[in-house]
């Protein structure tokens, strides 16, 4: 009897594992059938989508999976399952799974590109989206809003991906906390791939953004880890941290223009991140501390230049009893066990502080309260290249206390802490960009809590008998600081394929025009010698060089199109060298579309001349070029000169990242030579750029309206150098900004008006 028993529910024991490992596989090859699918769906159920194109969808996936068994609707073979067009997918309901397919070639109709929610009943919780890619899924319209992942529900998962390319309006992933369903959410984004998002040229281009500022005092623990953010350059704010106890952890940085910013919200946790600058821009930087009770730890800082908003590590200053949406006072934060290498100047204090602005902001707007009850410990600064100014202050620093820092080089800041001590430090070379500074008989600082930091960057135990300053207590168990492979997806190639440029010698105007046409991005277009006539507007939508095959023997272009000789339009960079261009007045040289800029543009003009235009270049509001460089050129007889002007809605928005003007000649420019514009109040956008040396302007400005030769109203930074000026009917050559350290220098004005310098330049609130 006993062995019948046994038999009969070892049978059942079996039946039973058998029903948990059994799921319906669902195939479906149409949208419509999917839609069925998803309605007839129940717990198990795999949905599979064929492999094909699927366009102009909006797909809604909802269902009651479980966590032993998930609803999955999937790609039958990852990455072969293409979203297009106007399209979106919308997440509700419990334990479901979304993973291998491929968003590109279109953009959202809605706000998301993929939402975890339908509507504000039917919301998600324990789903996943993963294995998935969205590539240049932009809007058309750059100021058009929206987020490509936005984040409802609880316990949501955004797991190897990869994400790269936005360049409109919004962070690319957002998480919402409105709403009580929506807090102590715990999500994780983990083991992503985040690549390249290109400038933006203003404010609202942030990857992540994890709250907003109407509900930053709440709780989120949203956690990210282990994700990749490769040259991540939308705006200064890579991550916008706005709400409370979230945590990132092992993430790496790399060459990403901007940085991890606590910007609302109270305790967060980072630790065990990499930042990798690689000396190649002064835009790179690190973490930027703003509220209370964060700890930073075993965070790893390699050759990053960034000053101020972007510094390696930057502590602001707050607004005293500051509004939710502005600066809190840095209080009772703990910067521990961090190693900084190649890094020259490592801390900035009181960033952000204005109390100079006064005169010309409200007392709401003043940043004044000091960082008070903040720990700076076991810390280690090495360069291999001795730089003695480690801290930077913008006020004074007495709220700060530094334990058992240790440097290479001498202090010679203004700051000069007994906690910050110069020792002679031993270092290996792990790998080209791993470093690890020794200190022998050095000090471990052990503050309030400072047990609970019990592992170092790599995950080695930190122990009475084995414990070190800096982020590294030993070479063992290290990782590649860089490794993309690490992230992602495990299908998708982040690597672009590049074509062999190639040259393309052309004589005539048809074969310019065709070879325009046929030339592949990267590609040389050389003009013999001679005179092209051209009566429509040449379209630049790739990467194009357009060169006279003789420098010293100038090919000529004379345009009589309509309105616009060279048509810029999104992803167009045009390099013109040793050319002449000539209009007939009622055209511009270089204009951009009217609308639909989706992406950013840029303009090279070396040994050129540009004559007979009614202007250089026009440009369309949301138009925005990485770079305008115009060297060694004669601009003349013009009706204006370069017009980057039309983003006036005052909300730190600008047309353009980098302009370079060098070493010209303008002469007969009617109206400005120059209209670079940027407007708003907003402290955190710390852009554009002017570069305006080595000219000669002379006659210009005769049509000039508000008698200005040279607008950069509202620029940040400028350099406004060895310039000469001469017999120009204007009032003023130029405005610098005086608190932003901008500056004439060695310019020569001739019957040109006068350079004025303003302290405090007044521009509109944008909060």
């Amino acid at each position: 009897m006993k062995k019948i028993i046994t038999l009969f529910v070892l049978s059942l024991i079996l039946v039973s594992c058998g029903n948990s490992d059994t799921s319906n596989n669902i195939k479906v090859n149409s949208i419509e059938a999917l839609h069925e699918a998803i309605k007839n769906s129940s717990a198990g159920d795999n949905i599979i989508i064929a492999n094909g194109v699927y366009k102009d969808v909006e797909i809604e996936f909802y269902g009651q999976g479980t966590a032993s068994k998930p609803i999955t609707l999937k790609a039958e073979t990852p990455g072969e399952v293409s979203i297009e067009g106007v399209s979106n997918l919308k997440i509700g309901g419990d334990y479901l799974i979304v993973e291998g397919l491929h968003f590109k070639n279109g953009y959202t109709p809605s706000k998301n590109v993929i939402q975890f929610k339908i509507n504000d009943t039917l919301i998600a919780n324990h789903s996943t989206v993963t294995n998935c890619v969205i590539d240049a899924f932009t809007q058309p319209d750059r100021d058009v809003s929206d987020h490509w992942v936005e984040f409802w529900g609880r316990h949501n998962q955004l797991s190897n991906n990869y994400i790269t390319g936005k360049s409109n309006f919004g962070p690319t992933v957002m998480v919402r906390l409105d709403g009580n369903q929506h807090i102590k959410n715990y999500h994780q984004i983990i083991n992503n791939h985040f690549g390249p998002r290109p400038r933006k040229g203003g404010p609202h281009g942030e990857t992540m953004q994890i709250g907003d500022s109407g509900t930053s005092m709440t709780p989120s623990h949203t956690n990210v880890e282990n994700n990749l953010f490769e040259r991540c350059n939308g705006e200064v704010e890579i991550i916008s941290s706005k709400s409370n106890n979230n945590t990132f952890k092992n993430n790496v940085f790399f060459e990403s223009e901007g940085s991890l910013v606590l910007r609302h919200g109270n305790y967060a946790t980072i630790d065990g991140n990499i930042f990798i600058g690689n000396d190649n821009s002064e835009f790179i930087g690190g973490i930027r501390v703003i509220n209370t009770g964060h700890w930073i730890t075993n965070n790893y800082f390699y050759k990053l230049k960034g000053s101020t908003f972007r510094a390696p590590l930057a502590i602001m200053n707050g607004i005293p009893k500051s509004p939710l949406n502005r600066y809190n006072q840095v209080t009772d934060v703990v910067i521990a066990h961090n190693s900084f290498i190649d890094t020259k100047t490592p801390f900035h204090f009181s960033v952000g502080s204005n109390v100079s602005q006064s005169e010309v902001l409200p007392k709401s707007e003043i940043r004044s309260a000091r960082p008070i009850r903040t720990v700076i410990a076991n810390n280690i600064l090495y360069n291999q290249t001795p730089f003695n100014f480690p801290i930077k202050n913008y006020d004074t620093v007495d709220g700060v206390l530094f334990k058992n820092n240790y440097t290479n080089s001498a202090n010679n800041s203004e700051v000069k802490p007994k906690g910050l001590i110069t020792a002679n430090m031993d270092v290996t070379k792990v790998s080209s960009q791993l470093m690890v500074p020794k200190i022998y008989n050095s000090n471990v600082y052990l503050g309030f809590d400072f047990e609970t930091i019990d592992t170092d960057l790599f995950g080695n135990k930190r122990t009475s008998e084995n414990n070190a300053v800096g982020a590294i207590i030993n070479t063992e168990n290290h990782k590649a600081l860089y490794d993309p492979s690490n992230y992602g997806t495990d299908w998708f190639d982040t690597k672009k394929v590049k074509t062999e440029a190639k040259t393309i010698n052309v004589s005539t105007s048809t074969q310019l025009i065709q070879a325009l046409a046929k030339a592949n991005s990267g590609d040389t277009i050389s003009l013999q010698a001679g005179d092209y006539q051209i009566n429509k507007a040449l379209p630049i939508s790739k990467l194009i060089t357009l060169k006279s095959s003789d420098k010293n023997n100038k090919a000529e272009i004379s345009f009589t199109s309509n309105t616009t000789a060279f048509s810029m339009q999104p992803k167009g960079v045009l390099h013109i060298e040793d050319l002449i261009l000539k209009g007939n007045q009622t055209q511009a040289a270089f204009k951009t579309l009217d609308k639909n800029m989706s992406s950013a543009y840029g303009l090279w003009l070396n040994n050129t001349e540009v004559s007979e235009f009614n202007s250089v270049l026009e440009v369309s509001k949301g138009s925005f070029a990485d770079t305008v460089s115009v060297a060694n050129s004669i601009i003349k007889n013009c009706k204006s000169g370069i017009q980057l002007n039309k983003e006036t809605n005052d909300k730190g928005d600008y047309n353009s990242e980098f302009v370079y003007v060098t070493n010209n000649t303008f002469s007969n420019v009617d109206a400005n030579v120059l209209n670079y514009y940027r407007g708003g109040y907003d402290e955190s956008t710390i852009g554009g750029n002017l570069v305006f040396k080595d000219n000669t302007v002379t006659n210009s400005g005769t049509a000039e309206t508000e008698n200005i030769l040279i607008k950069n109203r509202g620029i940040v930074n400028v350099e406004f150098a060895n310039n000469t000026f001469k017999n120009n009917p204007v009032k003023v050559v130029a405005v610098l900004w005086g608190e932003k350290d901008q500056k004439p220098e060695n310019n020569t004005i001739t019957n040109s008006g006068e350079i004025k310098v303003v302290q405090n330049l007044k521009l509109k609130l944008m909060y």
